[in-house]
């Protein structure tokens, strides 16, 4: 297969694709060229219109490219072309992840997890429910705004679990010890002392 690079401005978009690209997919296009540059080919016929790479050709547009590597078909048929297209959208959903070596790549990862097609935050969260992350990442992508909203709170309400518990030993390190003498002062009156009942917690002054 040669590739060569062609100006983005002669390539065709077909009049009908088979797959409808969503404003969340580009974006993770944008995201993922940004970071890896362009990691496959656009296909076109001999005419320049694009059978495969309809949303790579759509985010580069966007991000202002000029050209773009592509791969050239000049003998294929009708029929070829619209099979081709069809393949394309369609076998790469035929496979299956494999989802002990997803979820160890995750791990090795240590925490960086800005990756394409992922948000990173419900990406941590997940990762951080080590019971159930297999099942979770397998649905990513499925997942409804209601459930990763859910997520997202149930992260917080980790978070403020976390710190109400430091803040309560914080607390705790002031205080002092049942049965231990203290002072107390007023203007009026001279210098008290008194314990604490270490079984009830009362005032005994002395």
């Amino acid at each position: 297969m040669k590739i060569t690079t062609m100006k983005l401005s002669d390539l065709v978009k077909p009049e009908r694709n088979v797959r409808i690209h969503t404003e969340q997919q580009l974006k993770e296009f944008r995201r993922s060229i940004e970071m890896f540059g362009q990691i496959r080919p656009i296909v076109i016929d001999e005419n320049n219109v694009i059978l495969a790479g309809n949303g790579l050709f759509d985010t580069l547009n966007t991000m202002g490219k000029e050209t773009a590597e592509v791969y050239q078909y000049s003998n294929l048929t009708e029929n070829q072309k619209k099979k081709l297209m069809i393949a394309d959208n369609k076998i790469f959903n035929l496979g299956i992840e494999n989802l002990d070596t997803l979820n160890s790549f995750l791990e090795e990862l240590n925490g960086d997890l800005d990756i394409p097609g992922f948000d990173e935050d419900i990406l941590k969260q997940m990762v951080s429910e080590a019971e159930d992350v297999t099942e979770r990442i397998s649905e990513y992508g499925t997942l409804d705004e209601q459930v990763i909203q859910s997520i997202r709170e149930s992260g917080k309400r980790t978070e403020q679990q976390i710190q109400k518990i430091e803040n309560q030993q914080e607390t705790a390190s002031t205080e002092p010890p049942l049965g231990q003498g203290i002072r107390a002062e007023s203007e009026n009156a001279p210098t008290e002392e008194f314990i604490l009942c270490p079984k009830c917690g009362e005032k005994i002054w002395r």
